[in-house]
């Protein structure tokens, strides 16, 4: 076959898979096979997913070449699905394949516009900052609802062609249909090699490597680091009250590190917390300086402040920063790790059981308001960036910090006033401008604060 014929062959293929793809009924005339249209149509694939995989990173990157051993699966299926959907042999079904080998082509032209069509809208959903949006609006499992729509969409397309190609009998398309969904699980919990990654760059560069890396030393690290800092803790000092503060940042994005930092500081600044404070952060930049922000650690930590503070006299602040769920979650995400998201009322239970009595607990996270009825109490100030109905603002990965911190922390108490509620009552109105110049369209966050009358009067020492 001549290079003009074998172009054209291939272009007849590809409308013919773009139009199933789109769900209509296969046409067969004219189309013929071969193994050379079947190399090409394979390395249009591959060459989708070598450059959108290069699209998902910012910055410069590095070609795993690598990876081209992994991921053959869903190629070496179809001509299984095929044989499953038609069988050999003429069909004697109108409209159905004339043979397996051009049933199995086509599903291979359909996958070139079902990768583009996939890969198109993870890389819409990384840019526009849909994963945020998903997980605040919808917690981690409607974020993986939200991801799975275009795959879910792709699997029917080739469903819809395995049945309008094949003798039509249900039974293959239904195992057909759970082996692709057991593909794509598997594809999600191996976590297989990409094409690309991001490139390493000097060591301080806040534009370096956006990824942990995992090492044995780090692991072992960890524990250690979380044990030496809580035993050097400040002890308390007897007849007068202390402030202890514990930062948890969760969620592996720059604006929740760079927030928790900035909190740290004004506490130690304004309220005395220098050598009483502890950061729980997930970032891969202070992978190697800080303690991990998972619950465990924060348990660690609020029995070890427990056990070195006077717990009658002085006062826990804690301030949790990260995306928040309807249902009081807190987000979690730090990959490779599968994390547990901190609830409200295991906060509570934890600081019930270590017996400390006086605390201010910030929460910073979209519906943050729902915390409010499992932590309040008479000892307890409860203060949150949005009621339990709305989103809070300024959580997204262009952020320098949240509206509410950077209103309530960074302008209020850090120079204006020492009092959490001036600071709170003033912050709200400078939020309500913010997020109306920012042109948010889902209702004013509406900061809450609930204060008992015994941390009333023990945060008035601070003033």
């Amino acid at each position: 076959m001549s290079s003009n014929n074998s172009i054209q062959s291939i272009g007849r293929w590809l409308r013919a898979g773009a139009s199933t793809a789109f769900f209509r009924s296969p046409r067969w005339e004219g189309l013929s096979t071969g193994p050379g249209v079947v190399a090409a149509l394979v390395l249009l694939v591959l060459g989708l997913s070598v450059l959108f995989q290069r699209l998902y990173i910012h910055g410069p990157a590095i070609f795993y070449w690598k990876a081209i051993a992994y991921g053959w699966l869903p190629f070496a299926l179809l001509p299984f699905y095929a044989l499953m959907a038609r069988g050999t042999g003429p069909s004697g079904r109108p409209g159905a394949a004339p043979d397996l080998a051009l049933l199995t082509t086509l599903l291979l032209a359909q996958t070139v516009w079902l990768e583009l069509f996939v890969d198109l809208c993870f890389t819409a959903m990384l840019y526009s900052g849909s994963e945020a949006w998903s997980v605040r609006y919808l917690g981690q499992w409607g974020a993986w609802i939200i991801w799975g729509i275009p795959v879910t969409l792709m699997v029917l397309s080739q469903l819809v062609l395995l049945a309008r190609g094949g003798r039509g009998r249900r039974w293959p398309l239904t195992l057909a249909a759970g082996m692709m969904a057991g593909v794509v699980a598997l594809g999600v919990a191996t976590q297989q090699p990409d094409f690309w990654y991001p490139k390493k760059q000097e060591a301080n560069n806040e534009e370096s490597s956006r990824y942990l890396k995992l090492t044995a030393e780090l692991m072992e690290s960890q524990p250690v680091l979380l044990s030496r800092q809580l035993a050097a803790l400040a002890p308390q000092r007897p007849g007068k009250v202390d402030m202890y503060a514990l930062t948890f940042a969760p969620y592996g994005d720059e604006v929740f590190r760079r927030e928790s930092q900035m909190v740290a500081d004004v506490m130690s600044q304004r309220f005395g917390t220098a050598g009483r404070t502890l950061q729980l952060v997930n970032h891969f930049q202070t992978a190697e300086k800080l303690p991990w922000a998972t619950t465990v650690n924060l348990q660690k930590a609020i029995r070890s402040v427990a056990r070195t503070m006077d717990k009658d006299e002085d006062v826990l602040f804690i301030y949790l920063t990260s995306h928040g769920a309807r249902e009081g979650q807190l987000a979690a995400d730090f990959w490779p790790f599968e994390l547990t998201e901190l609830t409200p009322s295991t906060l509570r239970k934890w600081l019930d059981e270590a017996g400390i009595r006086h605390r201010v607990i910030a929460v910073s996270a979209c519906f943050s308001g729902s915390w409010i009825p499992s932590l309040k109490d008479d000892a307890t100030m409860v203060l949150t960036a949005a009621d339990a109905d709305h989103t809070s603002y300024g959580c997204g990965y262009k952020s320098e910090l949240t509206f509410f911190g950077r209103a309530m922390f960074d302008e209020q108490l850090r120079t204006r006033t020492r009092s959490f509620e001036q600071a709170h009552a003033a912050a709200r109105e400078v939020i309500r401008k913010r997020e109306v110049e920012a042109g948010k369209d889902d209702g004013y966050s509406n900061p809450q604060i609930s204060v008992g009358t015994a941390i009333r009067a023990k945060l008035a020492t601070f003033q």
